[in-house]
């Protein structure tokens, strides 16, 4: 998948910004604070229908406005068999009435629908929670990639999610328990699902991760994932057979949590568990394996959504170098630059990490500048 065209009105730091995309590595330079991030992020809206940076969509519109409006067109990469046709994106953000998506302007009945039509990966400095944070980052890298590569997931993961906060709500006001076993039982067929979905996802995934770590790393370490879930024991390995272990553990939980007010088990409680040579990272790795393992993370998904999907995904890359040694650098930079990988658009402080690297004679290259909310097309070092 390829993005051409990016418009932005009212975003962030953008009153009116349009620029014109390659299929290759796109560069955007500027200092902090001048809107280069903001364009990633508009990206982001439109293929995820959501920030990276924030939950709150009010935040994203800019201060002299009331609304915002972004578009993106798209069109296949060579090659790609099935890929959606050339399509405009464009969202509309009015913070007191909510958002709504348009695919050539046509309204989408629900705006989750938008999730892997336009594959993207994203890759900052702060992606070093994924190793080093708590579960919760973790859980939001497995629903990323997931909701991305399977539809079906993403609706078991919304239901899922609308049962627990009902089931709560009732568990908080410790009222109406005797609809408590009809919600459970709603929890207990939803979370199976989402389990069995994220177990199958581990498996087929470390492949794609002990690949990417190969190509990146300085030492021949063994990289590995460990999903655990529902008290960490193996409920077994079909859908029913998670179903009853969790219903089981729900039973034997129901005092406490109506004590707590709130459910003790199912998917919203997974943790995933990164290992090199056995060892965990979050507790053993050094700054540089930490870097190294989030790197591959994210090359690993790329390549894992490219396999699912038949498309070639967008990478974008946020600041992503400024924390790399050269050779992470180079090695990251030869990758998008090979016929592996398809478009890139990346934001840096500085062109320093390009020079050299990028090369200038590929059409499909660009390079643009960014300062106070204007971006302008600037010639490849």
């Amino acid at each position: 998948m390829i993005l051409r065209q990016l418009r932005l009105k009212g975003f962030r730091a953008h009153e009116h910004t349009q620029l014109s995309l390659g299929a290759g590595i796109n560069v955007i330079t500027g200092p902090n604070g001048a809107g280069k991030t903001n364009l990633l992020e508009a990206i982001h809206y439109l293929c995820l229908s959501k920030s990276f940076l924030t939950a709150t969509d009010r935040y994203a519109v800019r201060k002299s406005a009331d609304f915002f409006d972004i578009e993106a067109s798209f069109e296949p990469s060579d090659g790609e068999e099935g890929a959606t046709e050339g399509t405009t994106v464009r969202l509309v953000c009015v913070p007191s009435e909510g958002k709504k998506l348009f695919i050539n302007g046509a309204p989408l009945e629900r705006i989750s629908d938008i999730v892997g039509r336009y594959p993207i990966v994203i890759h900052s400095p702060e992606d070093y929670v994924l190793s080093s944070g708590g579960p919760d980052e973790r859980r939001k890298f497995l629903n990323n990639v997931l909701s991305q590569a399977r539809p079906l997931y993403l609706a078991d993961l919304m239901k899922y999610r609308r049962t627990l906060r009902q089931r709560n709500a009732l568990l908080a006001r410790r009222s109406n328990l005797a609809t408590l076993d009809s919600w459970t039982e709603e929890l207990v067929t939803t979370g199976a699902r989402v389990i069995d979905a994220r177990r199958r996802f581990v498996s087929a995934f470390s492949v794609f991760l002990r690949n990417a770590y190969s190509q990146i790393a300085e030492v021949a370490e063994e990289p590995t994932i460990e999903y655990r879930s529902v008290d960490k024991e193996d409920p077994g390995e079909s859908v029913d057979a998670i179903a009853a272990f969790m219903r089981s553990r729900l039973e034997r939980s129901r005092q406490i949590e109506i004590e707590r007010g709130r459910t003790l088990v199912g998917p919203h409680h997974d943790e995933l568990t990164f290992r090199l040579d056995g060892l965990e990272v979050r507790r053993f790795g050094s700054q540089g394996q930490h870097r190294t393992f989030v790197m591959a993370l994210k090359i690993g998904q790329y390549f894992y959504l490219q396999d699912r999907l038949d498309m070639l995904p967008i990478m974008l890359l946020d600041d992503a170098f400024a924390h790399l040694d050269d050779r992470r650098t180079t090695a990251f930079l030869d990758l998008l630059a090979s016929d592996r990988v398809g478009q890139s658009i990346i934001t840096a402080a500085s062109d320093h990490y390009f020079e050299g690297r990028v090369k200038s004679e590929d059409v499909e290259n660009r390079s643009f500048k960014v300062e106070k909310g204007v971006v302008s097309d600037v010639a490849i070092a």
